[in-house]
């Protein structure tokens, strides 16, 4: 197989790994695992900070009205929502859609820097307040960083970081869209820089975690948890 297929295998493993994890509480309470979706080979991805409700129900990442400001904004850069990855900083729904805590974004780094490594995008865009703040590993808000690329050291490879705002914050915020709208603007220039070689990350983002030991025994959970991958 050529490179990409292996690589594309190897993301099918991490998403069966993902499917039968028990390793939070939050296992207890989803109906999907929400790995994410796209092209495997994607130069762009989107994290944002974890599954709604939708999500949960239908196993694939903003799927809602989010979603579809999401598909309207790369359309008007010239891109396909199959040509990017989005995924979210943990894949399975928080109950009540409230904000994961600590140590459920620790039991799940590992699956997001695992689709890093795999799919070796370019520039990484965080949708949000929560997923910037968790990849730049720094304090500051969306409102003070976003549309401000960086190289950052994200897990185990270096890409150009883009803080957005998050779609659903300018679905009804037309000053957000705006400036939202702005931002999109320059993600195809920041395409066309390629890869970071050669230069200093601005940090090394949040400490990483040690992999996860073995899957559980026995296959994984009867649930529909699906991997769209173009």
């Amino acid at each position: 197989m050529s490179a990409a297929a292996d690589r594309r295998e190897s993301l099918k493993d991490v998403y069966r790994q993902a499917r039968a994890c028990v390793a939070c509480p939050l296992h207890e309470t989803r109906n999907t695992v929400v790995f994410g979706s796209g092209n495997a080979d994607a130069d762009l991805m989107f994290v944002g900070e974890a599954p709604g409700a939708n999500e949960d129900l239908q196993g694939m990442p903003f799927v809602g009205q989010a979603g579809k400001l999401l598909e309207r904004l790369l359309g008007e850069v010239g891109i396909a929502r199959d040509e990017v990855f989005i995924a979210n900083t943990v894949k399975c729904r928080p109950p009540g859609n409230r904000d994961p805590y600590p140590h459920e974004i620790d039991a799940c780094r590992h699956f997001l820097y695992s689709q890093i490594e795999l799919i070796e995008p370019v520039v990484i865009c965080t949708l949000g307040n929560f997923a910037t703040k968790l990849l730049r590993g720094e304090p500051d808000g969306i409102s003070r960083v976003h549309g401000q690329a960086e190289v950052r050291a994200i897990g185990p490879r270096t890409v150009r970081l883009y803080p957005l705002y998050h779609p659903a914050a300018a679905l009804y915020t037309p000053s957000t869209l705006e400036m939202l709208r702005a931002d999109f603007l320059r993600i195809p220039e920041l395409l066309r820089l390629g890869p970071p070689a050669g230069e200093e990350p601005a940090g090394e983002g949040p400490a990483g975690v040690e992999p996860a030991g073995e899957e559980p025994d026995g296959p994984p959970q009867p649930e529909g948890g699906q991997l769209g991958l173009f």
